[in-house]
């Protein structure tokens, strides 16, 4: 298969695709006769094919996928005008603190905010799949440490944690987890070039 017709499949499975890609599952379209750097290198070529246009590929948490560009969502928004869900102070500051240093317990969280954490609140971070529990800390009453997932890299468009950007106060960092509040967020390509179908983290106790 020469390198044109391998981009084109590659192209149409990351388009068609319902979630990221691995480069796992990408060699299993080849049958394994791409190797990982070969690869690589396709997908690099097919970035810098599509970087003019409103859709980019990108490298994310979970894979490889096709995304609009940040300006596009002004028109985009317009296909879908309902308000996407907001988020208070109070989430936002929970969720900086489990992105920044997790993994944390409840107590931890609410030794930094110097108030009780409500339980709906860490739920509805859950519920999102923002957060999940990785274990229990060892000690008395063995409290749930929470570390943030897959999920809420792929949406911040992140590839690992140490891509979040380094800053110092918590002000800085509840403004860094506002853009999940939604309006700063690129969408999938699925839905920008097909119908709608149905649809890394390198801290010792997360989920990888």
């Amino acid at each position: 298969m020469n390198t044109a017709e391998a981009k084109r499949v590659l192209e149409t499975a990351l388009i068609c695709a319902q979630q990221p890609l691995l480069l796992r599952d990408m060699r299993t379209l080849f049958d394994g006769e791409l190797g990982v750097d070969t690869l690589k290198i396709l997908l690099e070529q097919i970035q810098q094919e599509w970087s003019p246009r409103g859709v980019e590929l990108v490298c994310v948490a979970s894979g490889w996928r096709f995304q609009s560009k940040p300006e596009m969502r002004e028109f985009l928004d317009r296909l879908h005008p309902e308000k996407p869900p907001r988020y208070t102070r109070a989430t936002l500051e929970t969720l900086a603190i489990i992105a920044y240093r997790q993994p944390v317990t409840r107590g931890d969280i609410e030794d930094v905010r110097g108030v009780a954490v409500n339980a709906l609140l860490i739920k509805q971070l859950e519920d999102r799949g923002w957060i999940e529990v990785i274990g229990h800390r060892e000690t008395i009453g063995r409290p749930a440490l929470f570390a943030t997932t897959k999920s809420f890299l792929d949406d911040l468009g992140l590839e690992s944690l140490n891509q979040l950007p380094l800053l110092d106060t918590s002000e800085q960092q509840v403004s860094a987890m506002a853009a999940l509040d939604a309006s700063e967020l690129p969408l999938q390509a699925e839905l920008v070039l097909s119908p709608p179908i149905a649809s890394t983290v390198n801290a010792s106790d997360v989920a990888t």
